[in-house]
């Protein structure tokens, strides 16, 4: 009996008479058409062969394993061993190619080749570049490292000049500088690690002063227009704003109520012209002082009036009074001493002896008391006083008349 196959073979009661083999479909082999033909395998469910259908480029032979998946070559895998393994791309008729990613994805897109998931911050078609915000140093070579600069004061990139090994900020904003954009600018100063434009209010000139502020600080450095104070909002000193508030104008000297004489010439005139006021009032304004008294700004004499502030002139005739008052006291004072010293001098009694010969004269002035007693000047009870008022001295030896 041929014993054929009735799924292998073309007719389950025909073989060969001499060697029994029997007449296999395709896709199977064996005496009997029992087994499947090589580039075949067995369907698990029908046991029916079906065939391999291996890549020729791709697969190392035609033979598949029972499960149908075939032998790939380096860098293909599959189950037919058409499609390119991870890290390799641009299947062909030979093989796949390795990705290139310098060692930073191990996967690439299998037809273009262009890496993917590029690691270690690096990004491009083959991970050959650093990411927005690094830069590539030359130790470790080809690591990229974060840029030292802040996203506030620059775009946050940065690169290595060539012949340097520190990077620099590729642009700083508005207000920094430095070469990581860690510094205030012209006309900027650092108010809690933010560079602020200084506050100068116009009055300073960037060309004389090129840092117009203090960088640490932000007070204004050099201030122009007769201006003044941290941010020269003030007038410097003999200065006034203007009615409009806007600049500062020299102050205009103002007259007391007192009489004065004012001189002023013309260019072209040959005599001064006087003018003798009064009373002038201290309410005129400037503008109606120099109205009735025309002052030349080329005469130096009448213009150095005007230099001296109304303050000023009040302070001088204030201090002059002061010096007159006390030196009046002074005199009165030295007068009133004088006198007082001249009646005590003149009210007091005093005595004249004048010895004579025989006898002393004693005689008595005093303007307040013209017949003093003069009995208790001598203690001796001798001693007699005579009518006419002359005072006899008693001894025992001599008398005495005074």
């Amino acid at each position: 009996l041929c014993n054929c196959s009735a799924v292998g073979s073309a007719s389950a009661a025909k073989c060969n008479g001499t060697t029994g083999q029997c007449p296999c479909l395709e896709g199977y082999a064996g005496p009997r058409c029992e087994s499947c033909a090589e580039g075949f395998y067995p369907e698990r469910r029908s046991q029916r062969c079906r065939p391999c259908g291996c890549s020729p480029a791709g697969s190392s032979s035609a033979q598949c394993d029972d499960s149908g998946k075939c032998q790939c070559k380096v860098g293909v895998t599959d189950l037919k061993c058409d499609r390119c393994s991870d890290g390799y791309y641009r299947f062909n008729e030979t093989t796949c190619e390795p990705c290139q990613c310098n060692n930073h994805s191990k996967t690439c897109d299998s037809l273009t080749g262009t890496c993917l998931l590029c690691q270690e911050n690096t990004e491009g078609n083959h991970c050959e570049l650093c990411k927005e915000g690094f830069y590539r140093s030359t130790y470790p070579a080809h690591t990229c490292h974060r840029c030292p600069c802040s996203t506030v004061a620059s775009t946050g990139t940065c690169r290595i000049q060539p012949g340097e090994t520190a990077p620099r900020c590729d642009k700083c904003k508005t207000g920094y500088t430095g070469p990581n954009c860690n510094q205030c600018d012209n006309g900027y100063y650092n108010s809690d690690s933010i560079c602020v434009r200084c506050k100068c209010n116009g009055n300073v000139d960037p060309a004389r002063s090129p840092s117009v502020c203090k960088p640490d600080s932000g007070e204004c450095i050099g201030c122009l227009y007769h201006t003044a104070g941290f941010h020269c909002e003030e007038c410097e000193d003999g200065y006034v704003r203007d009615p409009e508030g806007t600049n500062c104008t020299k102050k205009e000297a103002t007259l007391g109520p007192e009489t004065r004489e004012f001189t002023t010439s013309a260019p072209n005139a040959s005599k001064a012209t006087s003018f003798s006021t009064a009373v002038i009032n201290s309410t005129l304004s400037p503008t109606t002082i120099q109205t009735i008294f025309p002052i030349s700004s080329s005469d130096n004499s009448t213009s150095a009036f005007a230099d001296v502030s109304w303050t000023q002139f009040n302070i001088i005739i204030l201090t002059v009074i002061i010096i007159v008052v006390v030196l009046l006291m002074g005199f009165v004072g030295a007068v009133y001493m004088y006198r007082e010293y001249q009646n005590r001098k003149l009210n007091a009694p005093f005595w004249t002896i004048e010895l004579k010969e025989d006898n002393i004269s004693f005689s008595s002035y005093h303007d307040s008391i013209p017949n003093a007693d003069v009995s208790g000047l001598l203690e001796d009870d001798g001693n007699e006083v005579t009518p006419n008022g002359q005072l006899t001295l008693t001894t025992p030896m001599h008398n005495y008349k005074a």
